[in-house]
């Protein structure tokens, strides 16, 4: 240990800062074994992988999309395997069998509440494309869904062209058709129905009823007509302003009747089939999903008693999943499971029909984010990080005071909180502000000329090395007083990241979803460091620093290993980490924010062959090129090109650059634009 006499007498003594978690010397890992259940219970695996995700030996994240543990997929092997195939980071990977799980699991939870309760009707869950359109996802849900008897949802002109063509020589698929829709889409749909698709097309307004009237006889149609109402009831969470009176769409009680009595003017009453409605996406609380079908229950039975044609009731979408791993009620949860959340639908609709003596109908349920979020996953590659000096570097500290004239008193300061943490019963609160005041006012001198740049150097590396020491001091007595809350947050590392946001993780950047992310991995060592995730675009906004926490529901860091490098390496061993139930919505929502493309997509299954973890990589969708995401913002590639060569031919005859390296320039040039938008 190095001592320095300061003006005020007070001795400078250079302490080592042990910090459990906060990049401490590797002397804190080994005080007591670091173990593969403590890395699940840290990253709340087993809380928001639901049965399918868990760790290996190794330290390796792995799937088992079957919840089987006798049929494993290392997501650390697939990684490697695909870098051997010249596939990099980022990559989405696709789980089929995982995707087939989810549906089955959907299938039977309503088999055995109809089976339970005596329903006498039957079930079809129904999958909103809007959740992800990707033409391998939706292709992989229409040949499951034609063995479970589900069907597809359209909610636009395109996405209607889109489900047309995935149901070739699939009639009796059910297709429902929602959103606002113009004559053109409704001409569609009735000519849809001549071909023989089991088509329905919902009614959100009543212009949208005196069209489809219109093209019935035109067409001489007999169609299946659905109308979605405004329920009372609203749904909870994220999303609960999308249902209720308010909502954007549906039609009121008033307007529903006036519908009965306008189809029934052109004796069309039986074929108005379907009553729906929407609460909202990702419904947190069980009861607001009780009382809304209910309600819808009971609007069914008495349009059916005035001689509506109805048979089949279709709940919406709005059962959620646990992101946050709570399973309670909060944004990122649910609390319930998918047997409960089949079971109350099937009993509420059933208690309203036998009260009222009329048969079971027909259930639909549009529930597109259970059935894809968690066959989806984002692997990403760590690039470095930066960090704050953890230690006070006392010697340093020692030759400059030695060299200043007159001692700054801030800095003065700060050596007396830093030596107030080792008195044994030190108020942490108190040390901490005095820092921050000491600090605040060496910022102050140093603006008004009156301190040299490496004193305040030294200031703010004193400030880190408090903070830190505070923080280490409060995580052993085992809590953080209020205080002090925002410290972990503001002492984390930034580790670079090769992904974009805006891109992979939209919800997060617009709405502060939560994602789980954690290393793929070294999990069997202990995560020593705790860090916000940055991106590689040019925008602040460019970060995730909310994650996934099961007792505060959410956390501003989160805990990740130390980088390792080869010597003379400025550039990190590989460190991956996974971004997790990004099936819905997010492949589909991403933008193209500094011209980041799509990823790389695998689809990965079961290799059929003896072995535990073998698999397969069934099918790779290359990510965007450089040229194609020009190409979107009207940018010709050829064009570039010629404009390039053109630059660098002056360059050559104005003696600046040399005819060997215009071609090296050129040729760089054209291979970045049939590369990979990431960093490769």
């Amino acid at each position: 240990m190095a001592t320095v006499t300061t003006a005020s007498g007070a001795n400078l003594t250079s302490i080592k800062v042990e910090v459990p978690g906060m990049g401490a010397d590797q002397q804190a890992a080994q005080k007591r074994p670091w173990t593969t259940e403590e890395a699940e219970k840290l990253y709340g695996i087993r809380d928001w992988g639901d049965g399918y995700f868990g760790v290996n030996e190794e330290g390796h994240l792995f799937v088992m999309p079957e919840r089987d543990p006798k049929r494993q997929i290392d997501l650390h092997e697939v990684i490697e395997g695909l870098r051997e195939r010249e596939i990099g980071t980022p990559v989405i990977i696709r789980m089929r069998d995982l995707l087939k799980h989810r549906l089955q699991e959907i299938r039977n939870a309503f088999d055995n509440a109809i089976k339970e309760h005596q329903y006498t009707g039957v079930y079809s869950c129904i999958f909103p494309i809007k959740v992800n359109q990707q033409r391998q996802l939706c292709e992989e849900v229409r040949d499951l869904g034609a063995q479970l008897g589900f069907g597809l949802e359209a909610g636009s002109k395109p996405e209607l062209l889109a489900v047309l063509g995935l149901t070739e020589n699939l009639p009796g698929m059910p297709i429902v058709c929602n959103g606002f829709k113009d004559s053109e889409f409704i001409e569609t749909v009735i000519l849809a129905t001549k071909l023989g698709r089991h088509i329905i097309p919902v009614v959100e307004r009543l212009t949208d009823l005196e069209l489809i009237v219109k093209h019935a006889k035109k067409y001489g149609v007999r169609p299946r007509i659905g109308v979605r109402a405004k329920p009372s009831t609203q749904g909870s969470g994220r999303w609960e302003s999308s249902g209720g009176m308010r909502s954007k769409f549906g039609l009121t009680v008033s307007e529903l009747l006036h519908s009965l009595e306008f189809l029934k003017k052109h004796d069309m009453a039986d074929c108005l089939n379907m009553i729906h409605f929407h609460i909202g996406s990702q419904v947190g609380d069980i009861r607001n999903i009780k009382a809304a079908v209910n309600e819808l229950s009971h609007i069914y039975v008495e349009l059916k008693k005035l001689g509506a044609g109805l048979d089949t009731i279709d709940v919406g979408g709005g059962m959620g999943i646990d992101y946050d791993g709570s399973q309670s009620d909060s944004q990122s949860s649910v609390n319930y499971s998918v047997a409960e959340y089949a079971a109350d639908i099937v009993y509420r609709i059933k208690s309203v029909c036998d009260a009222a003596e009329l048969p079971h109908p027909r259930i639909l349920s549009e529930s597109g984010r259970a059935m894809v979020a968690h066959s989806s996953l984002l692997i990403v590659d760590v690039l470095g990080k930066t960090n704050f000096p953890s230690d006070p570097d006392m010697p340093a500290l020692k030759k400059l005071m030695r060299e200043e004239k007159q001692k700054p008193q801030p800095v003065i300061e700060l050596v007396d909180a830093f030596e107030s943490l080792t008195q044994p019963k030190v108020n942490l609160v108190e040390a901490y502000h005095d820092a921050v005041q000491a600090r605040d006012e060496a910022m102050s001198l140093f603006n008004l000329g009156y301190m040299s740049l490496k004193m305040r150097a030294s200031a703010e590396r004193m400030f880190w090395a408090i903070g830190r020491k505070v923080l280490a001091l409060a995580t052993e007595k085992g809590e953080l007083p209020d205080d002090l809350s925002d410290l972990p947050q503001v002492l984390s590392d930034i580790y670079y990241v090769n992904f974009s946001v805006f891109q992979s993780l939209p919800d997060h950047w617009a709405i502060d979803q939560l994602f789980p992310i954690c290393p793929i991995h070294r999990l069997s060592e202990e995560p020593l460091r705790r860090a916000i995730i940055a991106d590689i675009t040019c925008d602040s906004d460019g970060q995730v620093d909310k994650f996934c926490d099961k007792k505060t529901l959410s956390k501003p860091v989160l805990e990740l290993h130390d980088l390792h490098y080869k010597n003379g390496d400025h550039k990190p061993q590989p460190y991956y980490l996974g971004m997790f139930l990004l099936g819905a919505y997010q492949e589909v929502l991403g933008d193209l924010h500094n011209l980041y493309g799509d990823t790389h997509v695998v689809h990965v299954s079961f290799d059929d062959s003896p072995g535990v973890g073998d698999w397969d990589l069934d099918e790779v969708v290359e990510g965007d090129t450089v040229k194609e995401v020009l190409a979107y913002v009207q940018y010709d590639h050829e064009d570039l090109i010629k404009a390039m060569r053109r630059d660098v031919e002056r360059a050559v005859k104005a003696g600046t650059l040399a005819v060997v390296e215009g071609q090296s320039l050129l040729k760089f040039y054209d291979q970045g634009l049939e590369g990979y938008t990431y960093l490769e």
